[in-house]
């Protein structure tokens, strides 16, 4: 796991030392920040920053502000930590561009299983691109353009779509797409994968039609050739 470099983003030290020991272990290098200015300093500084783990209460600037600044530049993948067990704030950071989301309390094993799944689908993209209709996905790249324009997508955004392209026709439920975009057990519902759908249309502009939904089932990826 050489040059695998993760940032750690918590106000408390006990926390950072928790997470932090865990993936030493596991073999990453770690930074550690406890505000979100201090977070945002390093992460500009290294350009090599595989994957930011961010808590949501901090001093200075919070991890929503951070989340923001960090979308604004980067699609770097980010599991969000949070004390609060509400909805809400799930779906505001699904909003923001969060990769995975995590209540405190737990267990740094699970934690560290959800870092190396997101980083093993970074990894792990053969050198291939797909082309529908007019949008172009070069998982190599992990970039996607339309009609020749690039279009920005989060981490999560970029493997939903990557997911319905590689089934164009076929009809998911939101059950097949939890587990097979997400990954891993995920405590979550259908809200969250809507979430990651309408954000998705809406980057994708008029060609957001070609998902289809499929009602009191899931969703469709299809091109009408008219």
């Amino acid at each position: 796991m050489d040059n695998i470099r993760i940032l750690v983003v918590d106000d408390e030290s006990r926390m950072r030392k928790l997470v932090g020991d865990f993936l030493k272990k596991n073999g990453y290098e770690v930074l550690f920040a406890g505000d979100g200015e201090e977070a945002l300093d390093l992460f500009f500084e290294n350009k090599e920053i595989s994957l930011i783990i961010l808590d949501v209460m901090m001093p200075k600037l919070d991890g929503w502000e951070t989340l923001k600044e960090i979308r604004s530049y980067s699609d770097v993948p980010v599991i969000m930590l949070t004390a609060r067990g509400e909805e809400r704030d799930e779906l505001r950071g699904f909003e923001l561009g969060v990769d995975e989301y995590i209540s405190k309390p737990f267990s740094p094993k699970i934690l560290v299983a959800r870092v190396e799944a997101i980083l093993k689908r970074v990894t792990s993209h053969e050198e291939e691109t797909l082309q529908i209709g007019d949008i172009t996905l070069d998982k190599m790249a992990h970039q996607v353009l339309i009609q020749g324009e690039n279009i920005e997508l989060s981490f999560k955004e970029f493997e939903l779509l990557e997911y319905f392209m590689e089934n164009q026709g076929v009809a998911l439920s939101r059950e097949k797409i939890l587990n097979n975009v997400w990954n891993y057990d995920y405590f979550g519902d259908a809200r969250t994968i809507d979430t990651h759908v309408k954000k998705l249309r809406s980057k994708l502009g008029e060609h957001g039609q070609y998902i289809k939904t499929i009602w009191g089932m899931g969703y469709k990826f299809e091109v009408n050739n008219e």
